[in-house]
């Protein structure tokens, strides 16, 4: 006989939000205060051996462009390879080109270990270099690691802390989804964003350092500190926020599922040798007008990673980007104005996106009509309206100096109003945390908005509660 009241439980964890604020709202850990950590990663900066060189193609190791299709790949058969892709947009179609674009269908772990210090959460960092940031060495999360590195493929050392994410039985997990990356740069690229509380002590190793989440959102203000793997994952934890919003959550959703039907993208991938536009050089592959991005070879040096040298292609865009969320109380409620935005390299076509993401250095050769919507608005917004503003590099790993000025905006009803242009929509702050921690719902830019707005919210009075 099946025994009674002991096979069910609660359906989520009620105490975790405010356990979130509660970390959120401490500058102070058991690592002591941010200015310790200033000190600790200047110590890991000059303690690490790192280069990155520009090298011609052909120089590259273990990477060719393959016979036929001229794609370029690793002699493993791993990592990820440089494709062409043929990509269409409406119904019928009003848009349609190519392009390079990275093809890396294994599932990589990107996994903050938490704990509990003196009753508030702090959560396991490391000072990583990755080769494509532009300072080289920034704040990860405890794990970040393709599963080509962490089953050993490139016969360097095993990955710190893996087994927390491999083997999770007595664990409390916070937070788990196969979450997308950059869909115009990867063709359906997904990783594991995890965050997993232990109670025993972690091994303590000089690259790591425990942190509260209140000193992490103290650090995000500081630009291309905290890397964009570290704040997708982060973006996964709840907000203890108001319950309230302009539209329902059945709304939303059923809004979410027009926007994806409204919505006709249509993609192959090809031989990048065919991909029309683009040209191939010693060192480089350009588009045509010298826009986009382009994609180039390095060689690298690293004393604190797995394997202390290799080379490898990241993909380059040709200027600085532009992410930034227009943000209203709607009766006391924080809302954000969002966009359903489709990619070619989305799994589902379309997910939610910030107000603008764009390299404004792609659109000037057009006229401001064409520009993006609301574009105008956040350049040229009053400096006493923009309530966040830092500089953040995209993923070190594949893309080379890729930088964005993310930005939150306070807007009024004659610069974004509540009744937006089509494809736009007032999502509550609320409504966001909880889509964030599903996958394929929150695009990998507008993750990093929702941990910087946590940072900026986690304190404030729930309104409309």
């Amino acid at each position: 006989m099946m025994p009674r009241g002991t096979l069910t439980r609660q359906r989520d964890d009620g105490s975790l939000p405010e356990r979130v604020a509660r970390s959120a709202a401490a500058r102070d850990g058991v690592s002591g205060d941010v200015r310790d950590f200033h000190a600790w990663f200047a110590a890991r900066r000059a303690a690490g051996r790192f280069a990155v060189d520009r090298i011609p193609f052909d120089e590259l190791d273990g990477w060719s462009f393959q016979d036929g299709t001229g794609d370029l790949a690793h002699r493993s058969g791993r990592f990820f390879t440089v494709e062409g892709l043929s990509a269409s947009v409406g119904d019928p179609v009003t848009a349609r080109w190519q392009q390079p674009i990275i093809r890396q269908p294994e599932v990589g772990i990107l996994g903050i270990v938490a704990r509990e210090f003196d009753g508030v959460l702090h959560f396991l960092m490391q000072a990583k270099m990755e080769p494509g940031n532009p300072n080289l060495l920034q704040l990860s999360p405890t794990v970040q690691a393709t599963r080509s590195n962490y089953t050993g493929v490139h016969r360097g050392a095993a990955v710190r802390h893996l087994e927390y994410f491999t083997r999770t039985d007595g664990a409390r997990i916070l937070s788990d989804g196969l979450q997308s990356e950059h869909g115009s740069w990867f063709y359906r690229k997904r990783n594991r964003n995890m965050i997993v509380e232990v109670t025993g002590e972690v091994p303590p190793h000089e690259d790591f350092r425990w942190l509260t989440l209140g000193q992490i959102a103290e650090l995000m203000r500081s630009d291309n500190l905290v890397n964009m793997d570290s704040r997708s994952v982060l973006a996964g934890l709840p907000a203890d926020v108001a319950r309230r919003a302009l539209h329902s959550d059945t709304d939303l959703l059923s809004w979410l599922a027009l926007m994806r039907s409204a919505h006709t993208v249509r993609t192959e991938c090809g031989p990048l040798s065919a991909v029309s536009g683009w040209t191939r050089s010693a060192a480089s592959i350009d588009h045509e007008d010298g826009r986009y991005f382009r994609v180039v070879a390095v060689a690298v040096r690293a004393g604190n990673r797995e394997v202390s040298q290799w080379t490898q292609p990241l993909f380059e865009p040709r200027g600085e980007g532009v992410v930034a969320v227009l943000t209203r109380r709607i009766e006391g409620v924080p809302h954000v104005l969002v966009r359903a935005r489709a990619e070619p390299g989305f799994l589902d076509t379309v997910e939610l996106g910030p107000t603008v993401q764009c390299t404004p250095a792609n659109y000037a050769h057009l006229p401001p009509a064409e520009h993006p919507p609301f574009l105008a608005a956040v350049t040229a917004a009053d400096p006493a309206r923009v309530r966040y503003s830092a500089l953040h590099s995209e993923e070190g790993g594949r893309f080379l100096n890729a930088q964005s000025r993310y930005m939150v905006i306070d807007a009024d009803e004659a610069t974004a109003p509540l009744d937006p242009p089509f494809g736009f929509r007032w999502v509550s702050h609320g409504q966001l945390a909880v889509m964030g921690r599903h996958g394929h719902y929150v695009n990998v830019h507008l993750r990093t908005l929702v941990a910087c707005l946590n940072a900026l919210w986690a304190t404030a009075p729930a309104a409309g509660a």
